[in-house]
């Protein structure tokens, strides 16, 4: 028997081209919600060595103990949710792991094989996605946040008690 090296999975990640719909079809066809809404949320990192800027919307909702995390980029600058022409990249995207020390969890699975695509951060934050060449079309991101747990926490709590009323809250990360 084997033990996953950073507990189960957290979050489930997809790329929408269209946030308000994607979250729509998510409450309609299955139920997932209550959704937060993080507007004009922004990354500062290096993809593949290239340092840039990254900004996005990003919906959170919880299916069990597990994140649904659904992204729409919205600038062109290169990063993982984009192919190698620059067209947004839409679908399931990556699984990603809460842990309290981004740098030895990319160490660990650096040394286990693994290559960083792109690390980046801001004042709430830091991630990483990794890249494994045998599992191509899947990214494996780690997370590290003072407060990602108790977010994650919260969400899982608010679900297990919601009433369908409200499905949306919208938080201006720019405001």
């Amino acid at each position: 028997m084997t033990k996953a090296l950073f507990g189960p999975i957290d979050q489930i990640g997809y790329l929408v081209d269209d946030l308000e719909e994607s979250i729509g079809r998510w409450l309609k066809h299955m139920g997932v919600g209550p959704w937060t809404v993080f507007r004009n949320v922004s990354l500062e990192g290096r993809y593949r060595g290239q340092p840039g800027t990254v900004t996005m919307d990003v919906a959170l909702a919880y299916q069990g103990d597990i994140q649904i995390e659904l992204i729409k980029v919205t600038n062109d600058a290169p990063s993982p949710y984009r192919d190698a022409t620059g067209k947004p990249i839409l679908g399931a995207h990556h699984v990603a792991w809460v842990v309290d020390d981004l740098d030895a969890a990319v160490a660990r699975v650096t040394a286990n094989g693994m290559t960083v695509a792109f690390e980046a951060s801001n004042p709430a934050t830091r991630v990483a996605y990794l890249e494994s060449v045998g599992e191509p079309g899947v990214l494996f991101e780690f997370i590290q946040g003072a407060g990602m747990r108790d977010m994650i926490r919260e969400g899982i709590a608010a679900t297990r008690v919601w009433d369908g009323a409200n499905p949306v809250q919208t938080i201006n990360i720019a405001a």
